[in-house]
């Protein structure tokens, strides 16, 4: 685990294409003050969630933590939750296409399809196995997320480059044309 201040990669770092490493140890005191440290960034960064590979360890982690804000305005509120070691272990046949971004692609957002909903199996911060089902923005999330741990960044799931677009000109066309409706 990495003891310095974490910085966030960007697209390119080859280091976001490797998979991650199961975590055979979730009590060892480096993994909780790294896990510590994510849970910092990420809310410092307004995120939505942050995988271990977006700061350059290989481990099967992730950070969840949903909350409104001027890009997601119906985000719905979860506090920061550590996902270790996560599978997807059910999926529905429902998919939503919707508007993703992320830490390491700054200032770009894409259309991405999701399953709707989706059942989990992780190991909590405290090491208890959770089980349990998301759905829709949450259920984005735990994918989005998931996905870093594999060398997959969201951009790989856009159907075609018309459905990329600049944040600015996401929030132009995106935002305000709800805020208007």
């Amino acid at each position: 685990m990495k003891k310095s201040a974490l910085e966030i990669l960007q697209l390119g770092h080859p280091h976001l294409r490797r998979t991650s490493h199961v975590i055979p140890d979730t009590n060892d005191i480096e993994f909780q003050d790294f896990t510590d440290q994510l849970i910092k960034l990420v809310t410092q960064q307004g995120g939505m969630g942050i995988a271990a590979p977006q700061v350059n360890v290989a481990s099967r982690m992730f950070i969840m933590s949903s909350h409104p804000n001027s890009r997601y305005p119906n985000a719905p509120v979860m506090e920061a939750t550590v996902v270790i070691n996560p599978e997807i272990t059910w999926t529905s046949t429902e998919i939503e296409k919707d508007w993703e971004g992320c830490l390491s692609l700054p200032g770009v957002r894409g259309l991405v399809s999701r399953h709707k909903k989706i059942k989990v199996s992780y190991l909590s911060a405290s090491g208890e196995q959770i089980e349990t089902e998301y759905t829709g923005f949450l259920a984005r999330i735990f994918q989005h997320e998931l996905d870093h741990l594999n060398g997959t960044v969201f951009l790989d799931r856009v159907d075609s480059t018309h459905e990329i677009m600049m944040e600015q000109e996401w929030q132009r066309r995106v935002i305000d044309s709800n805020e208007q409706a």
